[in-house]
């Protein structure tokens, strides 16, 4: 099997993450990408299954080893990447890597390996439906929401960049869209 990436990009909130949990749980050839992050974790987030939890020196030091396939700050003083490892990591085990990562993340991944990555942006109906989704999920305070929805509308220009946009108003049609565009990119 030639090496593949999968790259769900999209503002927080959109769907992406359930999206990929739903890919992963379809299809046995492809593996999730941990990325790396200085936040804190969340919740019941586990070092090494959600994310690689790194010290901002830690991070640093990756850097400067030049451990990045790409990184960048997210949110003001939360650096998050992947690291060259990780890719390397799936790829020895024969399998796909699909990303569940932010729009400038995944269109540097698509321009690295523009042939092997199949990049797909989720958009939210809207910025109000978004900001609803974010409220509800109650994980992250109002004034943090409003972060958020900053950022998304700047992510909102990045879609183009991708070569499938999934606009998620119904999660179930979402599901479907991305098992065809999925199963297509594997049989090629």
């Amino acid at each position: 099997m030639k090496n593949k990436l999968i790259v769900f990009s999209a503002p927080s909130g959109s769907g992406k993450t359930t999206l990929v949990k739903y890919i992963l749980e379809i299809f046995n050839e492809i593996k999730f990408s941990i990325s790396a992050t200085t936040r804190n974790p969340r919740g019941k987030e586990e070092d090494g299954k959600d994310y690689y939890f790194l010290s901002s020196e830690e991070f640093n030091n990756k850097i400067k080893n030049d451990e990045f396939l790409e990184y960048e700050e997210v949110y003001s003083g939360n650096y998050y990447g992947t690291l060259k490892s990780e890719i390397d990591r799936i790829w020895k085990i024969k399998k796909i890597v699909i990303f569940d990562i932010d729009a400038i993340g995944g269109a540097n991944i698509k321009n690295m390996f523009p042939d092997e990555t199949l990049s797909i942006f989720v958009m939210p109906p809207s910025i109000q439906v978004l900001k609803r989704r974010l409220l509800e999920r109650g994980d992250v305070s109002k004034q943090e929401i409003d972060v958020r929805i900053k950022k998304a509308e700047s992510e909102l220009d990045y879609a183009s960049k991708f070569d499938n946009i999934i606009i998620n108003k119904d999660l179930e049609e979402s599901k479907k869209v991305a098992f065809n565009l999925i199963k297509k990119f594997i049989n090629e």
